[in-house]
């Protein structure tokens, strides 16, 4: 932490946050210790655009997980990032999760690597809405569905039984009919936006350092970045419980919680400069 104390305390540091972030809001990881990976398997978009069954498998699930996501709080993580970019300390947040506990907590401007459960795009018109409206007309057209569970997975899905996705009643888009609705989020198989990906990459141009938080670097839509930030000659600093694919390229790791290392970073900061050294 000393390291990453030194770097930080220079300012211009761009985040990208992963799972990890926000396990401590009681939304699990994917490829941690209790990861969800470990019993669940993911929608792939495939399976999602190929059937009216997959979709139905994919909302019925969601619309149970969307009620435990909508009531996280950011915690203590979440919080210190916010204050980090409100000091100047951080240039920007790139995000990996896709459930908005960053703009939560007071984060402006995040950058969504993976999209967001908070919108729903039709695959037909394009059109996208805010996912209350959706979870509105489903809480209607599925006025007995009561189905709850104890599992929730990072991408919004929970554990339920075949019998109640059976029952489940799907809705079509509102502005032209299609079945084809789908939370705006990258599904497993699925490609990130290139423009998205450009813009991370100009962040990580205009950054001076680079500091992973909470994420496994598993897949590569997060890992480029750090190899990226590396190759051009840039601190990397990574803060996750568990390897990383990113360790090779790290300047400084860090083993520890996140939302303890990022409070006692807040609380170094604000010991030795209320504003960052600019060099």
């Amino acid at each position: 932490m000393d390291e990453v104390c030194r770097v930080v305390a220079g300012g211009e540091v761009l985040v990208l946050s992963g799972a990890g972030l926000s396990t401590e809001s009681g939304i699990p990881d994917y490829r941690g210790a209790q990861g969800s990976l470990r019993r669940h398997t993911p929608m792939t978009y495939e399976d999602f655009v190929a059937s009216a069954d997959g979709r139905r498998r994919y909302w019925a699930r969601s619309h149970v997980g969307w009620r435990t996501i909508t009531r996280a709080d950011p915690n203590d993580g979440h919080h210190a990032v916010a204050a980090l970019r409100a000091g100047g300390y951080f240039s920007g947040v790139i995000t990996q999760n896709v459930d908005g506990l960053h703009q939560a907590a007071g984060t402006p401007d995040v950058v969504e690597l993976h999209g967001s459960l908070n919108r729903v795009v039709c695959l037909d018109c394009r059109r996208t809405s805010p996912r209350e409206d959706l979870d509105s007309r489903l809480r209607q057209a599925n006025p007995t569905f009561d189905a709850t569970t104890s599992r929730i997975n990072p991408d919004g899905d929970v554990e339920l039984d075949d019998a109640d996705v059976r029952r489940f009643q799907l809705v079509d888009c509102a502005s032209c009919g299609s079945g084809l609705l789908k939370p705006d989020v990258v599904f497993f198989g699925e490609n990130v936006p290139p423009s998205r990906v450009r813009e991370c990459y100009r962040m990580v141009d205009d950054s001076r350092a680079l500091l992973v938080l909470g994420s496994s670097l598993t897949v590569m839509s997060g890992l480029r970045f750090v190899r990226y930030a590396a190759k051009a000659g840039k601190p990397v600093l990574i803060v996750n419980r568990g390897e990383t694919r990113g360790d090779p390229h790290a300047t400084a790791r860090v083993d520890l919680a996140l939302g303890p290392a990022l409070t006692d970073l807040v609380s170094r900061l604000s010991l030795s400069s209320t504003t960052p050294h600019r060099r």
